[in-house]
């Protein structure tokens, strides 16, 4: 009876993070080989578990590729957002924080491999780029856009084209982030400059475009430890 009683808690615990194991496989394996080459008997194997037992959680492979982006790339656009709505830091302090933390919690990570994927596969799989446009590209382009109506209302920043500028200044970071995830390891090249100041040089071409009359340069240096955004900006 003892034994059977310390066995179910561990049982329970086991059960209750399967769905986890499968995502973070899942997350693993679109990165390493993409959507179309990755197979559900493979995800299972390497969470440890049967194929059967992943269909328990999930119906098909759109369904985890969605539920992955769901437990990784979401929640990070919602602290963002919340971290935003709460701050009250200068615009440009916030600005360059929204930047900062965007590489180092997704840019810089293995979960900008899954914007290359879609970028790469979204010919053959459309209804997978619709879900990642609406659920991560529209909302990181609206949470930019209020950063900088925010400075403009504040006249901290003068008015720009907000629909050219918000696209304008995240693709770069874009392109970088799925550089690192494709031509950067096969094709190591001195021409392409350190994360940060690249970053620090894309701050500072921003900050020149949003300076208001007469109004001292807008700072686009960064913090001395680049893990962290700038200070009070955000959390």
């Amino acid at each position: 009876m003892s034994v059977v009683a310390s066995h179910s808690p561990r049982w329970t615990r086991r059960k209750e993070a399967r769905p986890g194991e499968l995502l973070e496989a899942a997350l693993e394996l679109f990165v390493e080989r993409g959507f179309a080459s990755t197979r559900l008997d493979e995800v299972a194997a390497r969470a440890g578990v049967s194929k059967g037992t992943l269909y328990l959680y999930f119906a098909s492979k759109e369904d985890l590729f969605k539920a992955v982006v769901r437990q990784n790339i979401v929640p990070l656009i919602e602290a963002f957002e919340r971290d935003v709505a709460a701050s009250e830091a200068a615009s440009p302090d916030l600005l360059r924080g929204f930047f900062e933390a965007w590489w180092t919690r997704f840019g810089g990570t293995k979960l900008a491999g899954i914007a290359k994927l879609v970028v790469g596969e979204a010919g053959n799989f459309p209804e997978l780029a619709q879900f990642f446009e609406q659920e991560v590209v529209s909302r990181n382009l609206q949470l930019l856009r209020s950063i900088i109506e925010r400075g403009i209302a504040r006249e901290e920043f003068r008015p720009v084209d907000l629909d050219a500028c918000v696209n304008l200044w995240i693709s770069p970071l874009v392109l970088r982030a799925i550089w690192e995830h494709s031509i950067g390891p096969c094709c190591p090249s001195g021409a392409v400059v350190p994360v940060q100041r690249f970053l620090d040089a894309h701050l500072r071409s921003i900050f020149a475009m949003l300076a208001t009359p007469g109004s001292q340069p807008l700072r686009a240096d960064s913090p001395a430890d680049p893990e962290q955004p700038a200070a009070g900006a955000l959390g």
